[in-house]
């Protein structure tokens, strides 16, 4: 129990008489006693997992231990007023650049640490670029043809390209990854629809205002420390429901393509277009699987071909139509600028005079830069919070308001260069702890699972990003057919539906009763809560998705968000302590994840507390679920094999 806690639950005995008041006197001053009091404090105090050296510690940073006396005077029981003005002191909640300052001056005292470089690293950086990449084109081919080439290739591959450059050089977490994201393209699609056919005003200028005010949205969520008070109240409830969302939305844009396929394309084309979106998707999926093809194969080989799987099944579903009668076929290909500019063909430059917008509108923009702020500041924390997890051994320090208020700058930029503007990608950033894992020994021989923090393989897969702006590399993604992309986009469905732990408890609604295991041990007598817990998810994800379809559609994350206070205070009424116990908990936060660890489990005959608090459902940001008692891997992109490569 930490210090503060002890504080908290002191009770004063009640003194009979003064010689008894005088031996506890003489028993707290006593030199012993209170050497080990100080050593009490010291073991019990939080330690930094990266300490700052002293010429970098600020005002707020006690360098000795309290006193006996000053302990003594913090114990007093008597609460203290709460005033407005305590929110702005140095450790209040809305102090100015509370966060920001802290972070600042600890990245800073290490930043040189971050450009070390070996074979890992460089190996990082190619899978990061596969993993950008490829989806990020997948999402322009749909951007094109919905903000009617406003959004294109071209623009797609320099917001990613630009944005993690400056991630890669600036950010105080250089392992989380920016990218286009599925959620955003809705947003840009939903928001062109508005331009052009109800408000009749050009889009790329709404869209920069709509960036520029979500620009200093995000930084004063940055500068007031938003995330104190605002992500560690977000459960898996609500990012598992995110997580499905994203899945329905990769299987959406597939089925998408396949209809303007069918639109544009004659009959015999359309059939190859299903054969070759439905191809690219096995392929990859069955060369996802490569680790489990032993002893086919050195163990090298099954990892490169499991961790490279969607670029080659690409390369292979791109090459096919070149062969034989299938080269006559009038298929579509994805569609990309022939040099240097922006994909409408009445832009020249990559700029937008956005000044020229009537000054109703500019203020009108306010209302979905609120939308795209909430998004993107959601997307980003738990981008960043998957990237540094506890298994991964992080032992620089975290960071979340100085990366929210850089991401606020990239935004506006992309606005103004008339760009979609990135933002934190999953599961690419987990992804990008994954490739980096490896062994450290320490002088004792004693093995530690770790991550090499570094700033390289974020910046050398960015300028790779950036070469393809350039007309030789941009004609080469020209060849790709959009039923490539659209099986791509069932693939990146798949990968993210399979870390999601709402499959597994599907599969476990479709199993009979009997053949699931009993969980009396953890005070569960039937599956039945457990199952409307899930139905409550997949009901509250089939809405948001509803919506996308309506003209409230940009609103979508909102009521995402809406749905985090809704649930902390209906859950407890609807599902007993145990059924939480076993599917909930919080997703933002370090050491106990219980969702209410005031209500204490009672003590069952067999039940493994251990085991139970391990993780549990919270596969969605750590990988991994827990069935049947043996650990599933989630992540199919990450192979065994390179485990036993780095081991």
């Amino acid at each position: 129990m930490s210090h503060s806690t002890n504080r908290e639950n002191l009770t004063v005995p009640r003194i009979e008489n003064d010689s008894s008041r005088s031996s506890s006197r003489t028993a707290i001053n006593s030199p012993r006693n209170l050497s080990q009091s100080r050593d009490q404090f010291n073991s019990s105090s939080p330690k930094e997992e990266f300490p700052m050296p002293p010429s970098q510690w600020g005002d707020d940073v006690p360098t000795s231990p309290p006193s006996m006396d000053e302990e003594m005077q913090t114990s007093s029981p008597t609460p203290q007023k709460f005033t407005i003005s305590s929110l702005f002191k140095p450790s209040g909640a809305l102090r100015p650049f509370r966060l920001m300052k802290k972070e600042f001056r600890a990245r800073l005292a290490i930043y040189h640490t971050d450009w070390h470089f070996n074979q890992l690293i460089l190996a990082s950086a190619v899978f990061l670029f596969f993993t950008n990449l490829l989806p990020g084109i997948t999402f322009a081919s749909d951007l094109n043809a919905l903000t009617g080439s406003n959004y294109g290739t071209i623009e797609v591959v320099f917001s990613t390209g630009l944005c993690g450059v400056i991630f890669a050089l600036f950010s105080a977490q250089p392992l989380t990854i920016l990218g286009v994201t599925g959620p955003f393209s809705i947003l840009a699609e939903r928001i062109y629809e508005l331009c052009i056919h109800n408000l009749h005003i050009p889009y790329l200028p709404f869209m920069a205002w709509t960036c520029i005010h979500s620009m200093w949205m995000l930084i004063l969520l940055a500068v007031f420390n938003a995330h104190d008070y605002t992500m560690k109240y977000v459960t898996t409830f609500s990012t598992e429901i995110f997580s499905l969302l994203n899945s329905v939305i990769y299987f959406h844009k597939a089925v998408q393509e396949l209809q303007r396929n069918h639109e544009k394309v004659s009959f015999a084309s359309f059939l190859y277009s299903v054969i070759g979106c439905i191809g690219t998707f096995l392929v990859a999926v069955f060369l996802a699987n490569a680790n489990n093809w032993a002893p086919l194969f050195h163990r090298y080989v099954r990892m490169a071909i499991s961790e490279y799987a969607a670029a080659i099944s690409i390369i292979i579903f791109i090459a096919m139509p070149q062969i034989g009668e299938l080269k006559h076929l009038d298929k579509q290909t994805l569609n990309v600028s022939k040099s240097f500019k922006p994909s409408h063909p009445e832009r020249s430059v990559f700029f937008v005079e956005f000044w020229k917008l009537d000054i109703a509108y500019i203020f009108a923009a306010m209302i979905p830069a609120l939308i795209v702020t909430t998004l993107y500041f959601f997307d980003v924390e738990v981008s960043t919070i998957c990237a540094t997890l506890p298994r991964y051994n992080i032992k620089k320090p975290r960071a979340y308001a100085w990366d929210v208020m850089l991401l606020g700058v990239t935004t506006g930029l992309c606005g103004i260069l008339g760009i979609p503007p990135a933002n934190g990608l999953l599961p690419q950033a987990p992804l990008h702890s994954e490739s980096l894992l490896h062994d450290e020994v320490d002088e004792k021989g004693n093995k530690t699972r770790t991550v090499y923090e570094q700033r390289w393989s974020h910046l050398l897969h960015a300028l790779g990003i950036m070469a393809f702006v350039s007309p030789p590399f941009m004609h080469v993604l020209g060849l790709t057919p959009t039923s490539v992309l659209a099986g791509l986009f069932l693939f990146m469905g798949e990968q993210s539906l399979s870390v999601n732990p709402i499959l597994h408890r599907i599969f476990d609604i479709l199993t009979p009763p009997s053949e699931l295991p009993n969980l009396s041990k953890e005070g569960i007598k039937n599956y039945w809560g457990i199952h409307m817990y899930t139905v409550a998810q997949l009901v509250i994800t089939g809405i948001v998705f509803g919506v996308t379809f309506t003209p409230a559609a940009p609103s979508f994350p909102i009521i995402i968000i809406l749905f985090v206070p809704i649930h902390l205070k209906l859950s407890p009424r609807l599902w007993s302590k145990y059924v939480l116990d076993k599917v909930d908990s919080w997703a933002c936060r370090e050491g106990d994840l219980r969702l209410y660890p005031e209500l204490e489990m009672p003590a069952i005959e067999g039940r493994d507390d251990d085991k139970d608090d391990e993780t549990k459902d919270t596969a969605m940001i750590e990988g991994r679920a827990k069935d049947d008692g043996e650990e599933v891997q989630q992540l199919k992109k990450r192979s065994p094999s390179c485990e036993e490569k780095r081991a």
